[in-house]
């Protein structure tokens, strides 16, 4: 019994361990997106941000009006969610590198189109100049179950080779709509 109990001590502690290490890789990207403002900028932000929600606090909506917004907020997205099926379930960035002119972030995001699973990684490379803020995608990577379906392979390399997101969602929201549809026919039939 009692090296049942050293067991489960000791996986409380390896589990605990991995939880510090976790949150101290959590707390040095925050840190490490932080030193790329300068005090300025933040003071910048902190008074922006008290602006914002000082103004909103000051009576100009109501509990009940947010309550009604949100509810309307949650509609829209269900019905979004219905119309495109569409559905994400995980969502993470990371800042790889941040300048005056040029930002780099690493995003990873996780999902369903009615029954296809799907995973994204990529890059956002943001760049600015006086006039405009451009932005590009690189290092695509998608991962799909996509089958036996030789044609859904090549289309996501296609995609990944020229990093359009905008023709991946919506190829993908129609072939996994078809893709259903032909599944519920075969179980029909069988």
């Amino acid at each position: 019994m009692d090296n049942n109990v050293c067991q489960v001590y000791e996986d409380e502690i390896r589990a605990l361990e991995e939880e510090i290490k976790l949150l101290t890789e959590k707390y040095e990207d925050i840190q490490q997106e932080s030193t790329f403002f300068s005090e300025e900028e933040i003071l910048k932000s902190i008074k922006s941000f008290r602006r914002e929600t000082w103004g909103e606090s000051k009576g100009h909506e109501s509990p009940s009006d947010l309550k009604a917004q949100l509810e309307s907020l949650e509609t829209d997205l269900s019905f979004l969610m219905k119309l495109t099926g569409f559905q994400f379930t995980s969502h993470s960035k990371k800042t790889v590198e941040k300048t005056r002119d040029r930002t780099v972030q690493k995003h990873r995001l996780s999902g369903n189109c009615h029954s296809l699973s799907f995973q994204l990684e990529f890059q956002l490379l943001e760049t600015q100049s006086k006039e405009k803020v451009s932005s590009v995608i690189t290092d695509l990577n998608i991962i799909m179950e996509s089958g036996e379906d030789s044609g859904v392979s090549k289309f996501v390399s296609s995609v990944e080779e020229h990093g359009d997101l905008v023709t991946f969602f919506r190829s993908l929201s129609t072939y996994a709509e078809w893709y259903e549809h032909r599944r519920r026919t075969f179980l029909h039939f069988k």
